[in-house]
């Protein structure tokens, strides 16, 4: 919450403060009446609720960023991944995955390897409103459906003066973008807003003590490691290190490992693998990793528009650990490639 600034005037010889409008909506300011010196002095406003994608305390709400970021071997390490307020774990062709990481409370300054969309990104998308969209390329069956999205399209082909080649690697896994440039491109881009997160104390009871666990597709795993000392799950992929290009592992204190419906879209590569479509909308099972425990809950997303709640087996809030989420979208029956 913005507080009011505040001006100094005379009065009669009497120096007095006067609040200025933080906005344009807001009333005018009554008009002033002399205080006397020893007035008590003006007190700051409680703050308001926490970031709505990681419960950290927030001054302000900030545009929505979402980018499609490589996430096989040849592309790591990521830029970017370690600002992010959500990072989606999604399956792609072949059996691995590529991620979309969410931005607004924090906004790093480039981002990458930016890698091509998916059909699932447009499914995910719409529960943050209309986001900036940043990708690099799309099936051409599937551009019509960008355009139809709840989103802004801020790929390398509209907006080619936002991506860079960045030296020391090789193509196609060294397309980067600058994130000022991506938002500039959107100045409509949605603020974020409430998703179905809630953050606080985990459940008193329900959790399974876990130093580890392992979240598989067809082609690709993620290891989740408690670290005490780091009070982080530390990401391991297909049994190594997941680093960060600006230096550490990967880490976030809240897991997520929601059980979607996963099928065939009607997309698919030049070696006609087909291109996952995963059901976000809906409800199923998942896992919460917090804490060094893992939770039992529920997920319900009754429409695209909405956001998605989970909740503990009883039907309470199951509360996510302040700070950066991973949702990995993971099957019980993972998709044939």
């Amino acid at each position: 919450m913005r507080l009011p600034r505040m001006i100094t005037v005379t009065l009669a010889g009497t120096a007095v403060l006067l609040p200025v409008a933080a906005c344009s909506s807001e009333k005018p300011a009554p008009p002033a009446v002399p205080q006397a010196a020893t007035s008590p002095p003006v007190t700051e406003e409680p703050a308001g609720p926490g970031h709505p994608f990681t419960g950290l305390p927030d001054e302000e709400r900030k545009p929505v960023l979402a980018v499609k970021i490589e996430n096989t071997a040849a592309g790591k390490p990521q830029m970017g991944l370690k600002s992010a307020d959500i990072v989606y774990v999604e399956q792609v062709e072949a059996g691995l995955t590529r991620l979309m990481a969410i931005f607004s409370s924090k906004i790093p300054a480039k981002v990458g390897p930016v890698r091509s969309a998916r059909i699932s990104d447009l499914h995910i998308a719409p529960q943050f409103g209309k986001p900036a969209f940043a990708y690099s390329g799309a099936q051409t069956k599937m551009l019509p459906l960008i355009a139809e999205a709840s989103l802004f399209d801020v790929g390398d082909t509209r907006n080619g003066g936002a991506y860079f080649r960045q030296p020391g690697r090789f193509a196609p896994y060294n397309l980067f973008a600058t994130t000022k440039k991506l938002l500039s491109a959107a100045p409509k881009a949605s603020k974020a807003k409430d998703i179905g997160f809630t953050f606080g104390d985990a459940p008193a009871q329900g959790g399974v003590d876990k130093k580890s666990y392992t979240v598989r597709w067809p082609a690709a795993r993620f290891t989740f490691a408690w670290s005490e000392d780091e009070k982080q799950w530390m990401i391991w992929q297909d049994g190594k290190k997941d680093m960060a290009a600006e230096g550490g592992q990967l880490s976030a204190p809240t897991v997520v490992v929601q059980y979607t419906k996963t099928v065939r879209s009607q997309f698919h590569d030049k070696n006609q693998s087909y291109t996952p479509l995963v059901h976000s909308v809906g409800k199923g099972s998942a896992i919460v990793l917090r804490d060094g425990k893992a939770y039992k809950a529920k997920w319900e997303r009754e429409s695209e528009e909405s956001g998605t709640t989970f909740t503990t087996p009883e039907g309470e809030p199951m509360n996510f650990a302040p700070g950066q989420v991973w949702i990995a979208l993971a099957s019980r029956k993972p998709v044939t490639p």
